[in-house]
């Protein structure tokens, strides 16, 4: 066998072979195959780099360059460091193992495989020794550089001011500091290893390591020395994994309960800190073996580690658990559990909940509701979640507007007087099968708020609305600048182009309907700054190709001051200027200095709170209105804190950040991070803040965790004997989901005047055979009310209440609220009566409330028609207190009926007095329409059955005085009906002698004309 002079096994010079063409055929690369490569490649590169200048344009229109810059920067500056520190002690451990090769002489009688493999990889070997390490360092560096954040907290972190029960460390070293440490660790160690591999496979190939005919290995002092060195470097860090280990047990979740037990602090934490000494002492002894040569101390000890890891951390351990802690489980856990308690409070806010004994009745009397005035007037009859097509019918206007399915709750003053409110955004509705004109030219924008009062209905059920119409008015503008239009919202256009000069260009944008004498829709043209300009060619391709439209490149629409709107819902607006902050599930509208303007919550989240216990979000979050599509909070987290309040400009997609948590350690670190992102709390203005509310995704988790942590003795905790659960919702059709949160103003027990509140119940946990009661145990509620108009912060705010209802009471709980209504005779005759017709009945929301020493429970009873421009309009209200069930057209009826004939409540409906002013037990001076008929067609149903028992007895003079009686309710039917659907009565009704028994039966009162 001969060799040639480039072998590393030396030789005489192999001879020359003819060279063969690297093209088989013969033939060149044409010119068009190389010019339609290199265009390739060019298309490619403009693409990827028309994505990165669309982004800054994106940002430096809103504003917020500062967060692009920052973030891009960091990504890269970790990428270049990650890259360099994995492959470049891979390159050299790769080099190294080749440098230091074992030169053989050859051997032509024994043929060698490997020097086949050496002479095949002589060409490419410079090659490989750069690009393996180059790849996997590029594989590497990506995923280091996607934990941008955590090593950027960690040199920005700011203290807790607070330490752990354990170590007497400040809880910034868990939240900041123990992240980033293991994650340079566990990266060093994946350097090691696969910097050890790659240089042990080098060796191999070039004969540092041999395997033998006979099965022996034969390794080279090169390699052992290499060997060595790996191995002990590896030990080091697997030390220093070990230290951080005893860290790392107070964020455990793997026990009873979360943090650092019995069994971690006393067997566990001891046995990491021995480990990690041991493992540093037998890294000493790899490098002294690599000096001396002499093997036998380093195997030993290695021996040993192992064994050591074995038995300290998997042997003892169970050992101490299995016979010391389960025998006296109770007693040696509770210190551990008590700081589970008080960490897990402290994590989610809950640390400052007021609780109260609330020794609820279940039996009513006369007035008992005389002194909750302040409530009673704010019982929200209207359903959010029924009402939409309500407003899609009144106020829609034109198939190109539409509404939200689930509305928003808020409040307004309106003539001195906060009012509860159903509100929200006609946005606009484009078809995605229309023309491409129409998708991004002329439908561009919705038009203005409708908003209805909440605890009162107009003429037929209808939703009262306050502020509505096109043009928009109401009581709720005040501000004769108010711009109504929306062209961010949660529905608006993928994007749109809009702008123009201010001289001779036609208005191209569809602005509203016409009104009055105007015949035609009216046209607009945006006026704002609400996107990069596409008004040279040079952004108008790079646009075409980031949404791949030959549309917009070539529209003669495009002018040279239009702008381009996109990324326009407001969750995802703010998600992209703020990628550090968890974002609520809901964006709300209101009016805020004469601008709509989206309210978006902010969260800043940790998985490491030492002793605090995780949350799985998406659980915690989800309930019968939420669609899983659109869950902003998923994961698991043991910190949470509503950090960040947020605004969206509906015109022109302004946003801003305000640190509404000014006390949140992670936040503070974020501002480190990003100065100019965030604003003050003093710059938010006196309306915003009445309308800034508390958040519902936080109140989800919050109230999940008092489920098991209401509990503050770590005995009962252990117990768990009075773990509770959030009630299923009664009024979904889908079993199993948990019932909303809602918002209402009331006034707790423990408060002097009601406020604008979030609220939800608890029910007992099901028993270990599955079987639940639905009683209730608890009533939680929180502050919701922001601030006011002075515009500073309202003390109260976020104030969490929990009312804890006694044991030996069955309470009934919202399951079984809605029980005694659907089994109580008179209700579900009625209800089927208002289902003749092809009618559907709807339950509203129940709401509970803690008023006249119990729990009330309302629900307002929807009824809507078949076809397709029908709508739900309420019809009656379900009450309950204890076993007691009202059903009436109204809920001051609905309340007299359960308490005895004389509720004492003042109610919304009262018209024309305030709740203040209004006597105690004032009733309404007139009956509603919708009463009038209600009661006419009960008179009509009384009329007939008399003139039947009439009959029956041949009292011919009864029969004749029903008839009179059954004529005069049918003509007040009519004249309600009319009045209901705003139409005019069609002649009395006349019966003869009798004979005409079927004119006994009204005419179905219609749901409404369309508005």
């Amino acid at each position: 066998m001969s060799y040639g002079s480039d072998s590393p096994f030396g030789g005489p010079p192999r001879p020359q072979e003819p060279q063969r063409p690297s093209n088989p055929s013969g033939k060149k690369a044409s010119p068009l195959t190389l010019t339609i490569f290199a265009v390739v490649i060019l298309v490619a590169v403009f693409v990827f780099l028309s994505n990165f200048y669309a982004d800054i344009l994106w940002f430096n229109q809103l504003g917020f360059s500062q967060v692009y810059w920052t973030e891009r920067i960091a990504k890269l500056v970790i990428f270049v460091i990650a890259l360099v520190l994995m492959a470049v002690p891979m390159w050299f451990s790769m080099r190294s193992a080749y440098k230091h090769r074992p030169v053989y002489a050859p051997n032509s009688t024994r043929p060698d495989s490997m020097s086949r493999y050496q002479a095949q990889l002589e060409p490419v070997r410079r090659f490989l020794m750069v690009g393996i390490p180059v790849v996997i360092g590029i594989f590497a560096a990506v995923a280091v550089a996607g934990q941008w954040q955590t090593i950027l907290l960690f040199f920005n972190q700011v203290g807790f001011g607070s330490t752990d029960p354990q170590f007497n460390m400040d809880l910034g070293f868990f939240v900041f500091s123990l992240p980033f440490i293991g994650l340079v660790n566990g990266f060093l160690i994946s350097v090691v290893l696969l910097g050890g591999v790659a240089g042990l496979l080098t060796h191999y190939l070039y004969g540092g390591i041999r395997v033998e005919e006979r099965g022996g290995i034969t390794v080279g002092k090169a390699a052992r020395v290499h060997t060595a060195v790996v191995v002990a470097v590896f030990l080091i860090l697997q030390g220093v994994n070990f230290w951080i280990g005893q860290y790392e047990t107070l964020t455990d979740q793997s026990g009873r309960v979360a943090g650092a037990l019995y069994k971690d602090v006393h067997a566990v934490i001891p046995a990491q800190m021995i480990l990690a000494i041991v493992a540093v002492l037998i890294s000493i002894t790899f490098v002294i073996a690599a000096i001396n040569g002499r093997w036998r101390l380093p195997l030993i000890g290695t021996a040993m580690l192992v064994a050591t890891m074995i038995v300290a951390s998997g042997v003892y351990p169970f050992l101490v658990q299995q016979y010391k802690v389960v025998p006296s489980q109770r007693a040696l856990e509770r210190d551990y559990i008590e700081r589970n308690i008080e960490m897990t409070r402290l994590a989610f806010g809950l640390d400052e909940v007021e609780v109260t004994d609330y020794d609820a009745k279940i039996s009513t009397e006369k007035n008992a509701l005389a002194e909750e005035t302040a409530t009673t007037a704010n019982i929200r009859l209207l359903d959010p979640n029924l009402v939409s097509a309500a407003f899609a019918q009144l106020q829609q206007f034109r198939g190109y507007y539409t509404f939200a399915e689930t509305l928003n709750v808020d409040r307004y003053e309106i003539d001195g007087k906060v009012e509860d409110t159903v509100i929200a955004a006609r946005e606009v509705n484009v078809d995605p099968t229309d023309t491409w004109v129409n998708q991004h030219i002329n439908y561009t924008h919705g038009y203005g708020l409708v908003a209805a009062y909440g605890n009162r209905v107009a003429a037929g059920g209808r939703p009262d609305f306050m502020l509505g119409g096109i043009p928009t008015s109401g009581s709720l503008i005040t501000d004769k600048d108010y711009e109504p239009r929306i062209y961010f919202g949660e529905n608006s256009p993928s994007y749109s182009i809009v702008g123009g000069p201010d001289e001779g260009w036609t208005d191209q944008e569809l602005d509203r309907p016409g009104t009055g004498g105007e015949n035609q829709d009216t046209r607009y043209t945006f006026q704002g700054d609400g996107g990069p300009n596409v008004g040279n060619m040079f952004n108008r391709l790079v646009y075409a190709l980031k949404f791949a439209s030959t549309d917009l490149l070539l529209s003669q629409n495009v002018n040279s001051e239009s702008q381009i709107l996109y990324d326009r819902d407001p969750r995802d607006r703010v998600s992209k200027v703020a990628p550090y902050l968890t974002l609520d599930s809901q964006a709300y509208p209101a009016i805020i200095d004469g601008r709509v303007q989206w309210i978006v919550d902010g969260y800043t989240t940790s998985n490491d709170f030492p002793y605090a216990q995780q949350q799985q979000l998406d659980s915690a979050v989800t309930d019968s209105l939420t669609n899983a599509q659109d869950l902003s909070l998923t994961g698991r987290v043991n910190y949470l804190r509503n950090s960040v309040k947020a605004t969206v400009d509906a015109y022109d997609g302004t946003v801003k950040l305000y640190a509404w948590d000014t006390e949140d350690p992670i936040l503070k670190a974020w501002q480190g991070i990003f100065p100019s992102a965030l604003n003050s709390l003093d710059d938010m203005s006196a309306e915003l803040m009445e309308h800034v509310r508390y958040p519902e995704d936080m109140f989800k988790v919050q109230r999940e965790v008092l489920t098991t942590y209401h509990v503050d003795d770590p005995d009962a905790f252990y117990e768990s004997n009075d773990a509770w659960a959030v009630p299923d919702d009664p009024t979904s059709s889908t079993a199993g989901v948990k019932q909303p949160p809602y918002f209402m103003s009331l006034k707790m027990p423990t408060q002097d005047e009601a406020s604008f509140s979030l609220t939800s119940t608890f029910i007992p946990a099901a028993a270990a055979n599955g079987q639940q009661r639905n009683v209730l145990f608890g009533f939680l509620s929180a502050n919701a009310d922001a601030g006011s108009k002075s515009g500073e912060k309202n003390e109260d705010y976020g104030k969490l209440r929990l009312l804890e209802l006694p044991r030996d009471t069955a309470v009934p709980g919202p399951g079984q609220a809605q029980q005694n209504f659907d089994t109580n005779t008179r209700v579900t005759t009625e209800l089927n009566l208002l289902r003749q017709g092809a009618s559907e009945v709807k339950n509203g929301n129940l709401l509970s409330l803690p008023v006249g020493g119990g729990i009330l429970y309302v629900q307002p009873v929807y009824v809507q028609s078949s076809g397709q421009t029908s709508y739900p309009t309420l019809r009656k209200i379900l009450v309950s207190f204890g076993d007691k069930v009202g059903f009436a057209d109204t809920l001051a009826e609905a309340l007299d009926e359960v308490f005895g004939g004389e509720s004492g409540a003042v109610t919304g409906e009262t018209e024309g007095v305030s709740p203040e002013d209004a006597p105690k037990g004032e009733k309404e001076p007139t009956k509603t329409d919708t009463q009038k008929l209600s009661e006419a067609l009960a008179d009509a149903n009384e009329a007939i059955k008399a003139g039947q028992e009439a009959l029956a007895k041949s009292d011919f003079g009864a029969y004749g005085e029903s008839q009179k009686k059954l004529e005069d309710a049918l003509n007040r039917a009519v004249d309600a009906d009319a009045a209901i659907n705003g139409t005019e009565a069609e002649g009395e009704v006349k019966l003869d002698d009798g004979t005409n028994e079927d004119a006994a039966q009204s005419p179905a009162p219609q749901d409404g004309a369309e508005g």
